[in-house]
């Protein structure tokens, strides 16, 4: 994986990639598209190649470069995983859900008068009756 993010993290390496997409070009080709040296070019096409992100073919005396993906996987699935919330993240979540349900279910059973108690003025006289006797 570091190879392949060393490997796009060259803007002129990145471009390459683009080119190939959906086709295959020769060295040559895709020279022609930079205003850098061929050797320079070279030298990318080796890096490419090296991280798994470019496959070459030689054709008679042409060499063929094409794009392969495969190694983006492990990369995509990484940075996949930064873009998830954090399991601590989840156990706040449930922990604002639980606290949540509580509070409603307090609120309810605030709310319904109690049947089995004394009504509120009674229960001051209750408490006296008990404690006198």
């Amino acid at each position: 994986m570091d190879e392949v993010a060393a490997a796009i993290a060259d803007p002129v390496r990145r471009e390459i990639l683009e080119m190939l997409r959906g086709t295959r070009h020769t060295a040559g080709a895709i020279a022609a598209g930079f205003p850098i040296s061929r050797p320079a070019i070279s030298r990318h096409l080796r890096v490419l190649r090296d991280s798994g992100l470019v496959r070459d073919e030689l054709v008679g005396r042409q060499r063929y470069y094409t794009l392969d993906t495969t190694p983006l996987r492990g990369l995509r699935a990484w940075l996949a995983t930064l873009d998830e919330p954090a399991a601590w993240e989840h156990r706040l979540d449930a922990l604002a859900t639980e606290v949540h349900r509580t509070r409603r279910e307090r609120r309810s059973t605030d709310s319904r008068p109690d049947s089995g108690s004394p009504a509120s003025g009674d229960s001051a006289l209750s408490d006296n009756e008990e404690n006198t006797a």
